[in-house]
């Protein structure tokens, strides 16, 4: 196994089984050079998003690699006001032109129930979801999908979708699981990804994951992006310091007991909780 390997989605597209996160990566250099040391690095799998505020700096330093389009997965998000028919058309279009990309692998829809859509989420996704199947028919999005979609939100999506999304971008780590929303997933074949599969770095403060590491003779970041893996997630770590983002991709080489799984899926609510999509702010 290597960062090269691959999930095949439902429509055969193959995705890289770990990808690189963007998020809170500043845009500009801070953006641009993690980008690019996690190319050099070996990953093939980028993920950003309109909310980010990075896709310029992404989309330079995907130039910069020198690494050919074709070997590169490239994921981005719809944001909040956007929702809409017309709007995602807009939005869509804006994010190509900022990655400098004439297709992006993935697009997703960053939230289900925007606070701006609150009375008609339902209506504002279904006409999001039409634009955005007509650019995977067209073949500017390669694959679509959601992000933080909980079962009532997908089941609403799939009364009026033609293509069933791919993949479901969520808060996945040892310290929330979301079984239920992870079960749907794999019952309708929609590839489960995990965005702060470190907890936002919350899930260091856990010390048995110390202990476990000592065991494989790696740190505790290296532990849970193992653990996610062999859960058949597909985890988004991000950093901003070349040695951790080489670090996080030294996951391949060990697999973790079924014992010591047990264990970390035993750490529910000790480095936080998903956002309910229905209560959040934005």
């Amino acid at each position: 196994m290597s960062l090269t390997d691959t999930y095949t989605l439902y429509n055969g597209v193959k995705i890289p089984q770990v990808g690189f996160g963007t998020w809170q990566s500043a845009n500009g250099d801070e953006a641009y050079h993690a980008v690019l040391a996690a190319l050099n690095a070996g990953y093939r799998h980028i993920d950003t998003a309109a909310a980010y505020g990075n896709e310029e700096s992404v989309g330079q330093a995907i130039k910069d690699s020198g690494v050919p389009r074709e070997d590169l997965f490239v994921t981005t998000k719809l944001w909040n006001a956007d929702h809409g028919y017309e709007k995602t058309k807009e939005a869509f279009g804006r994010s190509l032109e900022k990655l400098g990309l004439d297709y992006v692998n993935l697009y997703l829809i960053h939230w289900p129930n925007p606070v701006a859509f609150r009375d008609n989420w339902q209506e504002a996704n279904a006409e999001s979801w039409r634009a955005m199947e007509e650019f995977y028919a067209a073949g500017t999005a390669k694959a679509i999908g959601v992000s933080n979609f909980r079962p009532k939100h997908l089941d609403a999506l799939l009364e009026t979708a033609k293509v069933k999304p791919m993949v479901n971008q969520m808060f996945i780590n040892p310290s929330d699981m979301q079984p239920a929303v992870v079960e749907y997933n794999d019952d309708h074949d929609i590839l489960t990804e995990a965005y702060s599969p470190l907890g936002t770095g919350e899930i260091f403060k856990i010390p048995e994951l110390a202990t476990i590491g000592r065991k494989y003779d790696k740190t505790p970041a290296q532990v849970v992006l193992r653990w996610s893996l062999q859960h058949g997630f597909l985890p988004l770590p991000k950093s901003i310091h070349e040695k951790y983002i080489k670090e996080n991709a030294d996951i391949f080489d060990f697999n973790l007991s079924n014992t010591d799984m047990k264990t970390i899926d035993g750490f529910h609510g000790q480095a936080g909780l998903a956002t309910d999509p229905d209560t959040a702010t934005w």
